[in-house]
Parts: structure tokens; sequence; C-alpha cells
């Protein structure tokens, strides 16, 4: 059980959850859990095992082997139980085709015993302007907008947000982001699957990386940072007559690296004695760095160092 989250308080508890389509193992014995009130993510590439994952904790798919319990209901043999009391939202929703937007919210809102009103669900999503729209007139953004709201209709405890923003220009989807910490402040729980680096920093308290159907990291985004990288970058437009060899004897380098044909990387332990070297360095040389600039590592250095590659690769 991760460090905060008391077992009364574990709204999704996953052990050595497996999962294969032929010979694809899709997901490959993963375990985790989910507090109470928690924005959890799932961070990896496309055919990384995140939907299928999530498919299972939702009841729509069987897992092959694990266990598997969700707001304390096994998924397996609860799953109509279940359903009463979560959202979810899928990344291709089919909707009926020649009703309304106001329509489509008013019928889902029907097939359980407590609801919330349409108008309220279009104002949050921000569908005012389409709200006597058929479905099949909507844009993506409009369609993936709309799959949130139905997945809200039913006021869940917990709610399944699977690439949510795929689609969404950025005013849409700062606005999605606001929604999620609105649900988190109102002690809902939200697992949230992303390929999107910049969305798991703004809205995961922690997050899960995949690839290849396994978990290979899981903690805050401080954690999964501090526990890879020590140093920070130095970077600058790349300069001639100095080598990669007399760069790597400067004070706290640990890594010389260049990141295209233009920018260097300097990986320190010691910034300001780094960077007092290669400006004396520069000074003695008659050039001068241009571009300087410092930053710390960041969940995209966390994903490149743990999978090789850029998580859109």
């Amino acid at each position: 059980m991760p460090s905060g989250i008391r077992d009364a308080d574990a709204v999704i508890r996953v052990r050595d959850l497996q999962k294969r389509y032929g010979e694809v193992q899709a997901v490959a014995g993963i375990s985790f859990e989910v507090g109470r009130g928690e924005v959890f993510g799932l961070l990896g590439p496309n055919g990384a095992g995140k939907s299928t994952t999530i498919e299972i904790l939702e009841g729509l798919r069987a897992q092959d082997a694990g266990e598997a319990t969700v707001l304390g209901l096994d998924v397996r043999h609860q799953a109509s139980a279940l359903k009463e009391r979560i959202g979810v939202q899928l990344q291709s929703a089919a909707l009926y085709p020649r009703l309304t937007v106001h329509e489509v919210l008013e019928l889902f809102a029907s097939f359980y015993a407590s609801s919330v009103p349409p108008d309220q669900l279009i104002e949050a999503l921000d569908l005012g302007e389409r709200r006597n729209a058929q479905t099949r007139q909507l844009s993506g953004g409009q369609r993936q907008r709309l799959s949130v709201a139905l997945s809200l209709v039913n006021d869940p405890e917990l709610v399944f947000l699977d690439e949510p923003t795929t689609g969404m220009d950025p005013a849409a989807r700062r606005s999605l982001w606001d929604l999620v910490r609105g649900l988190r402040a109102k002690g809902r729980t939200v697992l949230l699957t992303t390929h999107y680096m910049e969305e798991a920093e703004e809205l995961c308290d922690r997050l899960a990386i995949m690839d290849h159907g396994r978990i290979l990291e899981i903690g805050t985004v401080d954690q999964l940072v501090s526990r890879r990288f020590t140093e920070r970058t130095i970077r600058y437009e790349r300069l001639s007559g100095i080598d990669d060899a007399t760069l790597a004897a400067f004070p706290g380098v640990t890594r010389v690296a260049h990141e295209d044909d233009e920018a260097t990387l300097l990986y320190t332990r010691d910034v300001a004695g780094t960077i007092g070297a290669l400006l004396g360095a520069a000074e003695a040389r008659g050039v001068e760095p241009r571009g300087l600039g410092i930053r710390s590592p960041s969940l995209e250095d966390v994903f490149l160092a743990l999978t090789g590659h850029a998580i859109r690769d």
C-alpha cells in the first residue's frame, strides 16, 4: 500500500493483473492502489496497456489472471453493482447520431436512480452553444467533451477518464483540467490515462509509468524525478573550439550530450561550478555561449530514462 493510503481508503486495488491477446501480453502482471480522493495517472505511449487496464477495472473486459477490486467490489463478479457507482469515459464512445447533446444526456441520466441535471453538465463542459446540435454534427473535440459529460451523469464516486483531452484544443484541454481538479476537491477519485506529460504533471497526485504492459515506476512526479536524477541540466547553443572531453572535465559534470546539431547539454551536480568553467573556457577562446539556460529534470527525462524512447515514439 502506498505511503499515506490506509487500507480502508483504497478505492482501487490491483494485484498481479494480466491480460493477453494471442501472442501479445497487453498487461503483464501489474499491481497498484489508488486512494480515495486521489487523481491517479497511467502514463505511457499507445500500446502500453493503459486502456486494457482501465477497461478491466471498469468491468468491461475480463482479466486472464490476477485480482482487481474497485470500491470494494470484485470487477470480475460484481460488475453490475459497480456500474451504478462509477463514471466511464471511453476513447471512442458510440453516440446516438440523431439525438442532440441535451437529449443524449437526458437519456443517459434516465439509466440511473439519481443523476446530475443535463444543463449543469452542458455548462461544466462548455457545450452550451451545441446544446441542440445532433451528436453527428459535433467536432472531434466536442464529442470528447460530451463523452466526459456522460461519464459524470450519475455523479460517480470514481471516474475513469481514458485519454480525455485527445482532439481538444488548448483552451478546452485546460478547461477539462479544471473540471478534474474540481472533482478532486469534492472528494471524488479519478483514474486518468494520458500520453501527455504536461497533463500528467498538472493533474496527477501520483502516477504509474507503463510500457509494454508493465509498470516501470509509481510515485509523485517529484518522487519519480528524484529517484532517477540528482543533477540539473545546462543547455546552450553549441560552441566551436570546446570539445566534449574538455566539457566533461568541468566541475560537477556527469555527462555531456547533444540535443541536436545546435544544442549542448551538460548534466551537472554543481551548477555554479560548471557555468563558471564554461564561461571561463568560452572567454579564453573569444566566444560566448548563447541561449544559456538551466533546467531541472522533468517527467519527460524520467520516461526517457526508463523506456529509452520518447513517449510518442
